[in-house]
């Protein structure tokens, strides 16, 4: 007998868990958050979930009440009885501190792994990690659900003939390359180096994109500078035209304004994170689906693979 699943979410994406508790068929379980004046916050679930398969759904990019919120909703789960306690995070913060890039810093996506086996998860999923081997952090399963799926299907639907893929960065290089291949398709890379983060010193272009239309891809937009230098690079150096597919649209800072006054055509983003206003050049693909039917397939014990296209 499989057990009784229940999903709730945070307050940053209430939206997009709406949505996915939709395309599973069921409604969202019921969980308040209590506030105190002082700004301090209780979660409090107001339904039984003892030996219940629960997933909670929290994107946790800023403000950091975010993360705080998704462990103290599972920490509650846990002191419940909750059977299995997922937490769903459909874009990863801190997932760019991956490393010791210099000397004296702290490797932040090791310690949101560390806090977030120790508020009780038994299983994580996300999608479209700054750096896949993040898995690794967690002593956990991790359910990496790839965005091509999402994508792939919008790419065929532009009936672009012979595409070709651009890499914004050398880092992005390898997720690029996948989808070129998936498009049997040439793919070129902008090489950046920068002074220090979200600044750009220099940047060029290795390979040929004369009279061809581009698009480049990456995981994550921020101040959307580099995608704006690299489309404007691109087209210098005779490409027909360059749109962005990127996963996770943070856009904070001026990116708004870099995007509206960029030569991308268009940037297609997901609904990991929601928009915090709706730009004519920014199009929103939803995830939802996706994720519900991982949902069903962690909940029936299936491979997830056949997500992956």
């Amino acid at each position: 007998m499989k057990p009784n699943v229940k999903i709730f979410s945070g307050t940053a994406s209430r939206v997009l868990a709406e949505k996915i508790a939709q395309e599973y068929g069921q409604n969202l379980g019921n969980l308040v958050f209590e506030r105190f004046s002082d700004g301090e916050f209780q979660p409090n679930i107001l339904e039984s979930v003892r030996g219940c398969f629960t997933f909670f759904i929290q994107s946790t990019f800023s403000p950091l009440d975010n993360l705080m919120e998704l462990m103290m909703m599972m920490d509650a789960a846990k002191r419940a009885s909750a059977n299995y306690v997922v937490a769903v995070i459909p874009y990863f913060g801190f997932a760019r501190q991956d490393r010791k890039d210099k000397p004296r810093v702290s490797i932040g996506a090791k310690l949101v792994a560390n806090l977030l086996m120790a508020a009780g998860a038994d299983r994580v999923m996300t999608m479209d990690l700054h750096a896949p081997q993040i898995q690794g952090f967690f002593d956990i399963p991790v359910d990496h659900l790839d965005s091509s799926a999402i994508f792939v299907p919008y790419i065929h639907e532009l009936e672009i003939e012979n595409p070709l893929f651009a890499s914004p960065d050398v880092g992005s290089s390898k997720r690029v390359r996948k989808f070129a291949t998936r498009f049997n398709a040439e793919m070129v890379i902008c090489d950046k180096y920068r002074k220090r983060a979200n600044e750009i010193a220099g940047m060029q272009v290795i390979g040929d994109v004369s009279n061809q239309h581009v698009i480049l891809i990456d995981d994550i937009i921020d101040t959307g500078s580099t995608l704006c230098n690299a489309a404007e690079l691109l087209m210098d150096k005779g490409a027909l035209s360059v749109r962005a597919m990127c996963t996770h649209p943070v856009l904070s800072g001026n990116a708004y304004t870099n995007i509206n006054k960029s030569a991308l055509t268009e940037l297609v983003v997901c609904d990991t994170i929601p928009l915090r206003q709706q730009s004519d050049k920014i199009k929103v693909l939803p995830v939802a689906s996706l994720f519900a039917t991982a949902f069903k397939y962690i909940n029936e014990y299936r491979s997830i693979s056949s997500l992956f296209v």
